[in-house]
């Protein structure tokens, strides 16, 4: 099968570094891809988010099968244009996309279908939000209903800072128009839990718990980032929770998609809170996490190409998902001053060296210069992710993997797996 996966971030070099090691693959192309994905498949430069683009490449180049990674071309409706092209493509239809493309919409969607999650509020007026925090206290979560980069969250410990929230995504329009609206949810208390689930429409196949780390410090703290590292399977998800989150919240979510005129086939990604009253869903998302799906495919044991394959036919409850036993970890190299200002353009070195003591090294924020020299060209940089039988191994075995790796203004928090 001739392939495209669409982006160009660690996750996608994660997807093609999978598609990769399927037989049924005969040629891999990836758009726009980047400097370490060129190593497994063909870079093609058109943007991720330029469907007509990318349909009619697709159809120009006889692609057998597209799959669509990011948040944007899936709310653009790239699988639908795919589609009505006769390529078959992985990934949500625009209509069950939304579900992280209106973070009202699917809070509007849990409290139809009693899902549990955070009480909350939406407002398209800014005085009518501010009078709404000052009512209820800090502290409070403000969040950017529409599509941010990951960075749409604030978890305000203070009124103050919770109007200052609102100002600068209604009125500045920090985040364009996704801040027009805004929802405003009670502050859940709680360890928090990934989980991503493959999913054709009817059928959910949950994959390994993991766990992301937002904020870009130590210690968690900092600004929330796209996720400075992560982890699977999270010690924290045992299987009494996965059995109650199954029957409480990822089949009714499906379900109520599908109840909905919308079936959902892909990754749906499960933000979750494990609160004293029980585990209740902070956000969904519409694809693969990043970094989550670095460690979490590291740990697969079934060919990627088929689970694909098995989700757009409507057969997935038919394919038997194998993981392997033991532990994963992602560790962000990230630009200093991420996710505020950063240079790029940095030469890297140590990535040879750091694959020989045992990393995979995914790219996330690289290009290849015209002799063939590795440069960074992003906020998060590199995820180097490695396998150990325990997660305390795993963690320590990635740590020592990133030693030799250096670029200018390299940062990366030293704690991930430790908090």
């Amino acid at each position: 099968m001739k392939v495209l996966v669409v982006g160009g971030g660690g996750r996608e070099h994660a997807i093609c570094w999978k598609l990769a090691q399927s037989p049924k693959v005969t040629e891999l192309y990836c758009a726009p891809g980047n400097g370490g994905i060129a190593q497994v498949a063909t870079c093609v430069p058109i943007k991720a988010t330029d469907v007509d683009g990318m349909v009619q490449w697709a159809k120009e180049n006889a692609m057998d099968f597209v799959m669509v990674a990011p948040d944007d071309p899936l709310a653009l409706g790239m699988v639908d244009a795919l589609e009505a092209a006769g390529i078959p493509a992985f990934g949500p239809r625009a209509n069950a996309a939304i579900i992280e493309a209106s973070k009202a919409f699917s809070k509007e969607l849990m409290k139809k279908y009693h899902i549990p999650t955070a009480k909350y509020e939406t407002f398209t007026d800014l005085d009518r939000a501010l009078a709404y925090i000052r009512e209820q206290g800090a502290p409070i979560v403000v969040k950017a209903d529409g599509l941010a980069l990951g960075k749409g969250v604030v978890v305000a410990s203070t009124v103050e800072e919770a109007e200052q929230a609102v100002r600068e995504m209604m009125v500045d329009k920090k985040f364009g128009g996704s801040g027009s609206t805004v929802v405003i949810e009670e502050c859940m208390t709680g360890p928090e839990v990934t989980v991503l689930a493959f999913c054709d429409g009817e059928h959910l196949a949950p994959m390994l718990s993991s766990q992301d780390h937002k904020r870009a410090y130590d210690g968690d703290q900092g600004p929330n980032t796209g996720g400075m590292g992560a982890f699977c399977p999270s010690p924290k998800y045992t299987p009494e929770l996965a059995e109650r989150c199954m029957k409480e919240i990822f089949q009714p979510t499906v379900e109520a998609l599908k109840a909905e005129g919308r079936p959902f086939k892909g990754v749906i990604y499960f933000g979750l809170m494990l609160t004293q009253d029980g585990p209740k869903v902070v956000e969904y998302n519409a694809r693969f996490g990043d970094p989550e799906t670095q460690p979490i495919l590291s740990m697969l044991d079934t060919d990627l190409m088929d689970i694909f394959t098995a989700c757009v036919d409507g057969t997935l409850d038919q394919i038997d998902i194998k993981w392997k036993s033991g532990a994963a970890c992602c560790l962000v190299l990230a630009s200093g001053g991420y996710p505020v200002e950063y240079q790029s353009g940095y030469p890297i070195s140590g990535l040879e060296e750091a694959e020989q003591l045992g990393a995979t090294v995914f790219h996330a924020g690289t290009k290849r210069s015209d002799s063939g020299e590795i440069l960074t060209a992003g906020g998060r940089v590199l995820g180097a992710t490695t396998a150990a039988p325990s997660l305390e191994e795993a963690i320590a075995a990635a740590y020592a993997a990133i030693k030799p790796i250096s670029f200018q203004d390299m940062h990366f928090r030293t704690d991930i797996g430790k908090v």
